[in-house]
């Protein structure tokens, strides 16, 4: 085998952390035939025309690693990704996800020994990440390359396939404990496995691995860059403000504004949100995967494995906003203030309708000159609180082997998530506190008498709010073969071919008579119900022809035919030349698609609100003053049946050379040119281009007096709302390079493995609709969030005997920021990892290191898209800080 061969595959590694060292892959090779992620055929060179990361779990647990959504974070080919923390006052079900190239997580195929696990049951975008079995892996590899052509829908922007161990003997357990030097976010884990049998000698082999993972909360005010800048300002305060007009507030504690976590902001007391909003949830995870194989013959293995994991995030934010609740004059706690109409009469009296909390008195649509208004917080229930249950199982049955000269594997999976939703704390029944405000029980001002606090405890609520399951059947088959050397190159051609039938279903629905009570403060429709079915078969082919000794070509295609929408046809066609033993050029080029979700088809239409804060267009053409300015907004989501699958070309162009036998570099280019894709116009391009577009205009549904509803418990074409429905947007074309480099020195008995690993994105463009203007967001906050121009890793490795020791370094760089006039860019954000380990005996060893060295604070950024205020982005920065971890495993 040549040498570049042997080590050109961990050259592209990119999580600096667990480089494999590629000088020492020469001495583990064997001449099994293998597969390797990004081609069907059975080889013995593991090095194809395709770059491949090759991640080795062991050291990634070293480095302190203990959830699969810290490995994907430290990926340099990951340009964003939706993270545990992000569920945090939103909707995502406290799920993980992967997002190759920044052109959305849905984009990246995730897979388990090479088959498909279940997609998250909240949304069908992708997979969550927290339900692999981290203890169960053995290593993962990344394809950085589009592989529609074999794996069909979703493998636009790459692949990522966790495989774990074929059989193991013996047992051990792993304890680890993480220690942050600052409040919260401690970390305990345990990791056990066992296994019985030699498949080689008995012909048989059973394990399994369990581990279970628990994190505590970082908590609004555990961290003093929380208060850098106000976030998710609201006028809903404790005490109260109060309104006639909606746009002049006053509040009892004038202008000192000394209330809860009030501050002054313009002309009103404000109630500063970031305070009460975690910076990470509390989580705990637990997984179990056994597996089984059986000898049959040389011939045939038959193959068992279970997996089950279940992962629960409960998030925190702060008290229910009831704003633009009626309060009754008359009654004990009406304010008492001279500037308010003289002539405000009792709506109950003076012939006005009575209290409805779906009324206009409830939620007002129009301005009504003599009622006031209170913005009032429920700091009595307490912050709000929600739990995320997430559960995914999944059941694979193989059979690999070989007969009449092929290699062939046979697979049937079934898998199924659920996720359940639940309020566990701070919600409330509407009506009962609007009620209560109006008839003078509660009070908004001051302290609670008897009757107020028997009141809200009352209308306290716990419960179900709404459940999510997907299930996929799958059968896939493929065989290959050699079909011997047809051009005398002294190496034989290969052809692989293959079949798949998958049968996707998902459920989606809320619990109507809890969430009916709750709508204004979850933004959640009571009447949500979404639910789908299809079937998907596919045929696929791999040829790969030596056309020189030195040059391979390989052609593959697939077709797709789905029940629900049409078909698909996707080729590919890559070349691998090697022209001397140090130098090696790859290639490819295809085309991907990525087929909608049965969400994105069918699901129903729900009211919620913005996610971040807007103006009326027509109502605040300034963006300063009154209620309809900064605020959030109703909007309607919904699926459509009508939607066309994404489409994509992808391309890429690499070359490894190794001067010397302890050093080598690489560099692999890729293009990705994306059109159709799927979504809804993004509410900053909506608000923000009322004007300059008027084809944006159609989106928005204004209710009498041009107003916007400012919640949810108004659904309907009699309230203001702003329509997000799915739909085929505009194009993504972005283009890049990644740079592996590594370098081996061994003296005195001892070796340090030094390894930099980088991605530069040389453009990133996107449009928020189809034939809109071009979004340029390399290196700029853009509309939605930045695509960093560098991310590097950059790590050494020492070991001596049963020492060692080991650091790495992240970085980010810098960006325009969301608001460049108050903040021209945000920091590069660099941290520093260190570890070191120890081999005390045969059957122990143990880790100790510091995450984070330096103790840095995420890098200030103004950007108020997030639930998470306080001057920094949870999407692409860690709150823990420094941090110390301990780790000890006994195997026997």
């Amino acid at each position: 085998m040549h040498k570049l061969n042997a080590v050109s595959l961990a050259v592209a590694t990119i999580v600096a952390a667990a480089t494999l060292p590629a000088f020492a892959q020469e001495a583990d090779q064997t001449l099994e035939r293998v597969v390797v992620t990004g081609s069907a055929i059975k080889r013995i060179d593991a090095e194809t025309a395709v770059p491949v990361t090759v991640v080795k779990m062991d050291d990634l647990k070293k480095s302190g690693i203990t959830s699969v959504e810290q490995v994907m974070a430290n990926l340099t080919a990951v340009q964003s990704s939706t993270n545990t923390t992000q569920s945090v006052g939103s909707s995502s079900g406290g799920a993980s996800f992967a997002d190759m190239r920044g052109i959305g997580a849905d984009k990246t195929l995730v897979l388990l020994n090479g088959q498909r696990i279940a997609n998250n049951a909240v949304d069908g975008s992708a997979p969550d990440l927290n339900m692999i079995p981290f203890a169960a892996i053995e290593r993962i590899e990344v394809l950085r390359d589009g592989a529609s052509a074999l794996y069909g829908t979703d493998a636009i922007g790459g692949v990522i396939n966790f495989i774990t161990k074929n059989s193991y003997q013996g047992g051990s357990i792993t304890l680890g404990y993480d220690d942050p030097q600052h409040p919260g976010g401690k970390q305990r884990s345990v990791n056990a496995g066992f296994g019985y049998g030699d498949l080689q000698k008995q012909g048989w082999n059973v394990f399994g691995f369990a581990s279970y993972r628990k994190q505590d909360a970082i908590t609004g005010t555990q961290r003093p860059f929380n208060q850098r800048i106000p976030g998710g300002l609201s006028y809903s305060t404790a005490p109260a403000n109060y309104t006639q007009d909606n746009a002049t507030f006053y509040n009892p504690t004038g202008t000192a504004c000394t209330g809860t976590q009030m501050l002054l902001s313009g002309d009103a007391c404000k109630l500063n949100t970031s305070s009460f909003v975690d910076f990470t949830p509390k989580s705990e995870t637990a997984s179990g995967m056994i597996k089984g194989s059986l000898l049959v013959n040389d011939s045939l293995t038959l193959g068992a494995e279970l997996f089950v994991t279940q992962n629960k995030v409960t998030t925190f934010v702060a008290p229910v906003p009831y704003g633009g609740y009626l309060i009754n004059p008359g009654t004990k706690y009406y304010p008492n203030n001279p500037a308010l109409d003289p002539n405000f009469s009792d709506p109950n009296t003076a012939g006005a309708p009575a209290f409805n909390p779906t009324s206009q008195f409830a939620n007002p649509v129009n301005v009504l000159p003599g009622y006031t208004y209170v913005y009032w917080r429920d700091f009595e229930n307490g912050s709000r609180g929600q739990e995320n249950k997430n559960t995914q199982n999944r059941l694979l049955l193989t059979a690999d082997g070989n007969g009449l000269g092929w290699d062939y594997s046979v697979a049937y999976s079934y898998n199924r998530n659920k996720v359940d939703q639940s309020l566990v704390s701070g919600y409330a029944d509407g009506d009962m506190i609007g009620e209560g405000l109006l008839e003078g029980v509660i009070n908004p001002f001051g302290p609670q008498d008897n009757a107020g606090t028997a009141l809200l405890k009352a209308a306290a609520l716990n419960g179900l709010l709404e459940s999510a399951t997907g299930t996929v059947h799958n059968v896939n088959a493929h065989a290959s073969r050699e079909l011997g050397d047809w051009l005398n190159t002294g190496r034989n051609s290969a052809l692989a071919l293959g079949v798949e039938f998958r049968h996707e279903k998902f459920h989606s629905a809320a619990n109507t008579d809890f969430a009916a009570k709750v709508s204004a403060s979850t933004g959640v429709d009571p009447n949500s119900l979404s639910e789908g079915s299809r079937n998907v078969s596919a045929v696929y082919g791999e040829l790969n022809v030596p056309v020189l000794k030195s040059l391979d070509v390989t052609g593959s295609v697939r077709y797709d035919k789905y029940s629900d929408f049409g078909s698909s046809t996707n080729p590919k066609v890559s070349f691998r030349f090697q022209p001397m033993k140090e130098l090696l050029f790859r290639g490819s080029a295809s085309t991907g698609f990525r087929a909608p979700t049965l969400y994105e088809l069918y699901g129903n239409p729900a009211f919620t609100n913005t996610a971040g804060n807007y103006a009326n267009p027509l109502l605040c053409p300034d963006g300063k003053t009154g209620s309809q300015c900064k605020a959030q907004f109703q909007v309607l989501n919904s699926g459509n049946k009508a939607l066309s699958p994404e489409k994509s070309k992808t391309a890429t162009l690499g070359v490894v050379y190794q001067p010397i036998n302890n050093a080598s570099v690489g560099l692999d280019f890729w293009w990705v040119h994306l059109k159709d894709s799927i979504g809804s116009i993004p509410q900053f391009a909506l608000f923000s281009n009322y004007d300059t577009y008027p084809q944006l205009q159609q989106y928005f549904h204004f209710a009498p007096g041009n107003v916007l509803s400012l919640s949810s418990n108004c659904p309907g074409p009699n309230c203001g709302y702003v329509d997000q429905t799915l739909q085929n947007l505009g194009k993504v074309r972005t283009n890049g390079v990644d740079l592996s480099a590594q370098y081996r020195i061994q003296a005195a008995g001892s070796t340090i493995d030094l390894a930099l690993n980088s991605t530069y994105v040389a453009k990133y463009e996107f449009q928020d609709f189809k034939d809109g203007y071009w979004v340029q967001a390399v290196g700029t906050y853009g509309e939605s969030g930045p695509v960093f121009r560098w991310q590097h890793n950059l790590s050494a490795n020492w070991r001596y005997g049963d020492f060692g020791a080991g650091g790495v370094v992240h970085f980010k760089s810098h960006y325009k920021d969301f608001d460049p006039s108050t903040n021209a860019k945000v920091a590069n954000y660099t941290t520093m990892d260190v570890f070191g380990s120890w081999q005390a005996r045969k059957d122990l060893s143990l880790t100790l290191g510091v995450r984070n060295l330096f103790d840095r604070d995420p890098p200030y950024t103004n950007q108020e898209d997030l639930f998470q205020g306080g001057g920094w982005d949870s999407r692409y920065t860690d709150p823990t800080g420094r941090a110390f971890y301990a780790r000890a495993t006994y195997s026997f």
